[in-house]
């Protein structure tokens, strides 16, 4: 499905089945486990999520039994395709998504009312421009051919490198390609480099004897990754939302101290070694309490979600894939991190 004005995916289309090759962060078991915590009386709070080393947490939540112990009854629901996560929300089939910045807010710029409640993580090297060894740096890619999916964070992560550099897209071969299909054809050498994420960068530098030019890293706060909730979930359970976010940073609590069993949970869902889901997470940055406090503090730097949603906001309506930019103070929700930090 390509691009077309307001789209209902961006970011990561982690979608469909990888290729055999990149078979490390599939599930197959269809949509996923449920937690029962039995002190709820609500139905479950659905929550959905799909390929992506933070988002794989969830996990850790619910078989740690922190949805549990704080008396929330969840259903962590899978999506393999990253965007049918995005429209099962945007269609109330399921009340909670974990998905990008950007990917929220196409749909608010329609009045699909959404709130961000909770930063998962941030990428942090886990998006990539991945190139030939013969490439040295970003001004060699002038007139090679290079592949990201149009609109998507990564497509902004390519931009903002070029830019650093004084270049912009026009002095490139740009081909739109989802990364399903843009880490294949650079480890077949059919693009000259491709921005990707993990576990598809790291397969495309081992198979592809490819190198990193320019990452995540080079850019802290660009790709932040949301817990996204219904506006009216929000507005008719706020106590179930706020017990869902003290859940998870009860987890990030524990794995601090049990980073080991966690990886071994998460590997576990995702169907890989723990040697290799490690790498997925050493690629992002997992949000503690006081991360989310500062990210939903207004500023003036990629640190604060609300200058981040408006300079990708800018980008999107730059391409024609907004038709306006949405007032975000009406897309974060920053209470119920207050309540926990005590504000």
């Amino acid at each position: 499905m390509g691009y077309e004005k307001e789209p209902q995916q961006s970011r990561r289309r982690r979608a469909g089945r990888a290729p055999a090759r990149f078979g490390a962060y599939r599930r197959l078991r269809g949509a996923g486990g449920n937690s029962q915590g039995s002190s709820s009386s609500e139905e479950p709070i659905k929550l959905a999520l799909s390929p992506w080393p933070g988002w794989f947490f969830w996990y850790v939540v619910e078989e740690k039994g922190f949805f549990e112990k704080q008396g929330v009854n969840v259903e962590l629901t899978w999506f393999p395709v990253y965007s049918d996560s995005l429209q099962a929300l945007a269609t109330g089939q399921v009340d909670a998504n974990s998905q990008t910045l950007s990917d929220t807010l196409a749909p608010a710029s329609r009045d699909i009312g959404l709130k961000a409640v909770l930063v998962n993580d941030n990428s942090n090297g886990g998006d990539a421009i991945v190139a030939k060894p013969e490439i040295a740096g970003i001004p060699d890619l002038k007139g090679k051919t290079v592949a990201t999916e149009l609109g998507t964070v990564d497509h902004l992560l390519l931009l903002t490198a070029l830019a650093e550099n004084g270049m912009s897209e026009q002095d490139i071969n740009y081909v739109n390609m989802t990364v399903n299909d843009a880490g294949p054809a650079f480890i077949s050498g059919k693009t000259d480099a491709s921005v990707l994420w993990e576990p598809f960068q790291t397969q495309a530098v081992k198979e592809g004897k490819g190198k990193i030019l320019f990452s995540s890293k080079d850019t802290p706060g660009l790709i932040p990754d949301l817990l996204v909730f219904k506006e009216s979930v929000v507005e008719k359970r706020p106590d179930d939302v706020q017990k869902v976010v003290a859940a998870w940073f009860d987890a990030v609590a524990w794995y601090a101290d049990n980073e080991q069993e966690g990886l071994e949970i998460m590997a576990k869902h995702a169907e890989t070694t723990v040697e290799d889901y490690k790498l997925g997470m050493d690629s992002i940055k997992l949000f503690s309490l006081e991360d989310n406090a500062k990210a939903f503090t207004e500023g003036e730097t990629y640190e604060s979600l609300q200058y981040t949603g408006q300079k990708t906001a800018e980008f999107l309506k730059n391409l024609d894939m907004l038709s306006a930019v949405p007032d975000l103070s009406e897309v974060l929700e920053p209470k119920f991190i207050k309540q926990l930090a005590g504000e």
